[in-house]
């Protein structure tokens, strides 16, 4: 019980400040080079992989969906809130945008190339990353890349460390400890960027990001 009011404490919220929020992060990326750069590295990934769609979940008010797409990707974002969902259709009316939950998509097993979850699992309590994470295999091919993007634990003892977050209450994840996790769940890193804290930077957290493949179709034998 928890966990679900966790999530719905975690939307109500992200309803409450989604004007705010898009008005403070819609042009983020702009001041952000080596943001750009890892999701530069996702994109070509992601292209040299396959030609399928990419889902931005987790998507806010859609701008870095944009962002996306500008970079030749066929994406789409998947928000919690209604109210994000709505801001993101009304800026970028030429893009597609869902409400759902990362906890169950409604998308068929198996469809895309790429996965973006950019501090969108932060507000999960850690108990239930693994299923997440289980639900973002299930959803890409074989081959398909995810970049999952969150903020440091300082302390490997601990490897996960709540923090007052403006929105909701949040979590940091120990860089090594989120990627074990993600090997259990059939995903193996790739690359990793690791961004020091800026002194503009209203938390002195470093910033993470994990690339990481599901592994390709084993090879079925004619004689089996």
């Amino acid at each position: 019980m928890v966990e679900h009011d966790a999530f719905t404490v975690t939307r109500e919220a992200y309803d409450d400040a989604a004007l705010t929020y898009a008005q403070l992060f819609r042009d983020s990326l702009r001041d952000s080079p080596l943001d750009r750069a890892i999701l530069g590295v996702f994109a070509e990934a992601v292209s040299a992989s396959g030609d399928g769609e990419v889902a931005d979940l987790g998507c806010g008010p859609g701008h870095v969906t944009a962002h996306l797409d500008g970079l030749g990707l066929t994406a789409f974002g998947v928000d919690a809130s209604p109210a994000m969902i709505e801001l993101a259709r009304q800026a970028y009316p030429g893009l597609r945008f869902d409400v759902g939950s990362m906890a169950a998509l409604d998308i068929t097993d198996g469809v895309l190339d790429g996965v973006l979850s950019r501090w969108s699992v932060i507000h999960t309590p850690p108990r239930e990353v693994p299923a997440i994470l289980a639900e973002f295999h299930r959803v890409l091919a074989p081959g398909g890349h995810l970049l999952i993007g969150f903020s440091a634990s300082d302390d490997p003892s601990h490897p996960t460390q709540v923090f007052d977050h403006t929105v909701a209450p949040a979590y940091r994840w120990w860089p090594d400890h989120l990627a074990a996790i993600l090997r259990e769940s059939g995903l193996a890193e790739v690359a990793r960027m690791v961004r020091e804290p800026q002194p503009t930077d209203r938390r002195q957290f470093r910033a993470v990001h994990l690339l990481a493949r599901k592994a390709q179709a084993e090879a079925v034998s004619p004689n089996t």
